[in-house]
C-alpha cells in the first residue's frame, strides 16, 4: 500500500474561489451532466433497445460505473484544488506516485476542448430552431418539408457558422466571469429554468392521449426486447451521460470545499441526471407516439421527427419553442463545463488572467468547431483518414465524435480509476470521502474491480462496433 502525505495547502490553494454552497456545485455539476445526451441520446437508444429493461440496465450501469468515477475525479479536484492537470500530479506526488499520472487529465482535457468544438455546433442548431418553431415553420409540415428545413441548414455554411459563433460566445461569456459570477450564477438561473421548462413540455405531453402509452415503454422491463448489444449501450451511456473522462469533475471538484460530502454529491448529480432523462422521455416519447411516428428514429428524432409532430398539434409552435429552448439550456450547461477545465489551466499558467483565458480557448475551440461545419457541406468528401478502411467515409465531424467518445474519454476514465482506487492511500480516501465503512468498502471494489473491467468492455466494444 503506498503511503500517503498530506502537505499543506498553499496560499493559492487557500484563496482559490470555492462554491458557495453544495446546492450549487450539484447545479453545476448537474448542468454539466444534463445535456443533449440526457434530451436527444437517452429517449432515442432507449426507443431502439426496448425501453423498460433498457432503462432498468441504464440505472445499474450509473451506479456500477457513473457513480464511483465521479467521486474519484472530485477527490482529486477536490484535493489538488488546482487545474485538472496540477491536481493529478499534485495528488500523484502526495502518495508517492509517479506524475505521470496527470496523463488522465490531460487527454481528458483534450476530449473536452474537442467535444466543445462540435457540441456547439449542434447547440447552435438547437438556438435556430427556436426561431423555426416560434414562427410557425412547422407548421403543417410533411416528413419531406421538415426534412428540407434541416438538410438546408446543414448545407449552409453561413448559417451554421453565425449560430456557432452565438453559442460558442454564449459559452465564453460566462466561463470568462469565473466562479461565482459566472458558472455560479449561470447555473442557478439555467439549471431552475431548464427543470420547469421539461416539467411545461412534459405536462403538455399529457394532453396528448399517448402518455400512458408511454410511462408504460419508458418503465414496463421487456427483458426479451434487450440484448447484449443493448446492455453495451446502457454501460457506454451510462459513463458518458455524466460528463466523466473530461477532467470536468475534476475542475468543478477544485471549487469544493471540505465541508461537503463527496459520496452524497455524487449520487444526488446522478439522480438528478437521471430524472432529466427519464422526464426527456416522458416529454417526447407521447409527442412520438400520439403522431404514429417511430421511438428509435435515431438522432434525427429532435431535429426531423418531433418537429414534424410538434407542426401537426395544437399550440405545437409554443411548446415546440419551448422545447428548443430547453435543448439550448441544456447544450449551454454542458459548453460551459466543458470549456472551464482548459480556461482553468491556461489561467494558472499563463499571465492572461480569467476573461482573457476564456477568450483566447474559447476562440481556438471555435475555429476547431468550423472545420466540423465545413465537412457538413463544403468538405462532406473530405475524409482525412480514408487510407485506413476503419475510417472510409467519415469526415472531419465523424471523426471527432469517434476519437473523442470512443477512445479518449475512455481512457481517461479508465487511468482515473486505475489511479485512485490502486495508487491513492487508502486512508486518504476514506478520511476525504466521508463514507461508512461498509459502503467505502462497496465503493472502492467497484472502483478497482467492476468499474474498469466495464470500461474496458465498452471500450472494446465501441472500438469494433
Amino acid at each position: 500500500m503506498t503511503q500517503f502525505n498530506l502537505a499543506p495547502e498553499s496560499d493559492s490553494e487557500v484563496s482559490r474561489g470555492r462554491w458557495s454552497s453544495r446546492l450549487a456545485f450539484i447545479l453545476a455539476a448537474t448542468g454539466s451532466a444534463v445535456g443533449l445526451g440526457n434530451i436527444w441520446k437517452f429517449p432515442y437508444v432507449t426507443g431502439e433497445n426496448g425501453g423498460g429493461a433498457f432503462v432498468l440496465v441504464y440505472l445499474l450501469c450509473i451506479a456500477i460505473i457513473g457513480v464511483p468515477i465521479m467521486m474519484a475525479e472530485v477527490f482529486v479536484g477536490r484535493s489538488g484544488r488546482h487545474n485538472p492537470i496540477a491536481s493529478m500530479r499534485l495528488v500523484a506526488v502526495r502518495n508517492l506516485s509517479s506524475p505521470a499520472w496527470r496523463i488522465s487529465a490531460i487527454i481528458g482535457m483534450i476530449a473536452a476542448f474537442a467535444i466543445l468544438s462540435f457540441y456547439s455546433v449542434i447547440g447552435g442548431w438547437a438556438a435556430s430552431y427556436i426561431g423555426h418553431a416560434a414562427m410557425g415553420d412547422f407548421t403543417g409540415g410533411t416528413a419531406d418539408s421538415i426534412g428540407g428545413l434541416f438538410s438546408a441548414l446543414l448545407a449552409s455554411p453561413g448559417q451554421l457558422l453565425a449560430w456557432h459563433t452565438l453559442f460558442m460566445a454564449l459559452v465564453v461569456v460566462v466561463v470568462s466571469c469565473g466562479l461565482k459570477g459566472g458558472l455560479e450564477r449561470a447555473v442557478t438561473i439555467l439549471m431552475p429554468a431548464l427543470f420547469l421548462l421539461l416539467i411545461i413540455t412534459v405536462g403538455y405531453a399529457t394532453t396528448t392521449g399517448h402518455f400512458g402509452e408511454a410511462v408504460s415503454f419508458l418503465f414496463t422491463p421487456d427483458f426479451g426486447a434487450l440484448t447484449i448489444n443493448g446492455v453495451l449501450i446502457a454501460l457506454g451511456h451510462a459513463f458518458f451521460t455524466l460528463s466523466l473522462g473530461m477532467a470536468i469533475m475534476m475542475a468543478y471538484g477544485s471549487y469544493l470545499g471540505r465541508d461537503v460530502a463527496i459520496g452524497r454529491t455524487a449520487v444526488s448529480i446522478a439522480l438528478m441526471d437521471t430524472v432529466v432523462a427519464l422526464l426527456a422521455g416522458l416529454a417526447i416519447f407521447p409527442v412520438v407516439f400520439a403522431n404514429g411516428l417511430e421511438a428509435g428514429a435515431g438522432p434525427g428524432l429532435i431535429f426531423q421527427t418531433l418537429p414534424l409532430a410538434f407542426g401537426n398539434m395544437p399550440m405545437g409552435s409554443l411548446f415546440g419553442a419551448l422545447f428548443f429552448i430547453l435543448l439550448l439550456f441544456a447544450a449551454w450547461t454542458s459548453g460551459i463545463s466543458l470549456l472551464e477545465p482548459v480556461v482553468e489551466w491556461v489561467e494558472e499558467n499563463t499571465s492572461m488572467g480569467r476573461s482573457g483565458s476564456a477568450i483566447v480557448v474559447g476562440v481556438l475551440c471555435w475555429l476547431l468547431g468550423v472545420a466540423s461545419i465545413l465537412s457538413l457541406n463544403l468538405w462532406s468528401d473530405v475524409a482525412p483518414l480514408a487510407m485506413f478502411e476503419r475510417f472510409e467515409g467519415k469526415t472531419i465531424f465523424d471523426l471527432l465524435d469517434f476519437f473523442t467518445a470512443n477512445i479518449l474519454l475512455p481512457l481517461s476514465g479508465l487511468l482515473t480509476a486505475i489511479f485512485v482506487g490502486w495508487f491513492v492511500a487508502r486512508e486518504s480516501l476514506k478520511a476525504d470521502l466521508d463514507l461508512s465503512d461498509g459502503t467505502f468498502a462497496v465503493w472502492l471494489t467497484l472502483l478497482r474491480f467492476v468499474t474498469p473491467v466495464a470500461v474496458v468492455i465498452v471500450f472494446i466494444y465501441n472500438l469494433l462496433a
